[in-house]
């Protein structure tokens, strides 16, 4: 599906009368809810990174970027925004979103440490084979995760620290991964 197709998906589960599992729970309808708020707020005022905005504008060879996702996931909230709209600003970028527990299951392939995390961002070339992949949050904040996670922190902590982060990273650590990332493929 492309970006609007996953809005619309987004929208039909907050609209919804009836949402499916696991937007059934009370608990992540009001997540995605929330990270439907996150998503919109940096769609509307995230900063682009000049050097990367340029480095994507000069790409001259097709490139197939799949994004590994879904609604309640608090990480894509905040990356997803940022990968969208860099990927507007070069017709050569096609951009495929996937839902990580839908078929057809190709985080299955993108394991981290053998869990499915996300989002993932795959990127590939003309012929589709992998060139990069990134995910499932910027480098230093899956550092801060795992401190948490070494500490025992309760897991609506490890929340708002992570949401605390990613106010004050605003999106600066995730579009320098990329960057480098471009620039070695």
């Amino acid at each position: 599906m492309d970006f609007l197709a996953y809005q619309q998906l987004f929208q039909d589960i907050l609209d919804g009368p009836n949402p499916p599992a696991p937007y059934d729970s009370p608990d992540y309808l009001n997540y995605t809810r929330l990270n439907w708020s996150r998503q919109q707020r940096w769609l509307k005022i995230g900063v682009l990174n000049e050097e990367l905005v340029a480095v994507i504008k000069n790409i001259k060879k097709q490139q197939f970027w799949t994004v590994i996702t879904e609604p309640w996931c608090g990480d894509a909230a905040h990356s997803l925004p940022f990968i969208h709209r860099l990927s507007e600003l070069n017709p050569l970028i096609k951009v495929n979103y996937q839902l990580r527990d839908t078929a057809p299951f190709l985080i299955d392939q993108y394991l981290s440490n053998g869990k499915k995390t996300i989002p993932k961002l795959i990127i590939a070339d003309q012929e589709k084979h992998d060139l990069a992949v990134w995910g499932s949050r910027p480098a230093a904040c899956q550092l801060l995760y795992n401190r948490l996670l070494e500490e025992h922190v309760e897991m609506q902590q490890k929340k708002i620290e992570l949401q605390k982060w990613y106010n004050e990273d605003k999106g600066v650590s995730l579009q320098n991964e990329l960057l480098a990332i471009l620039l070695t493929i």
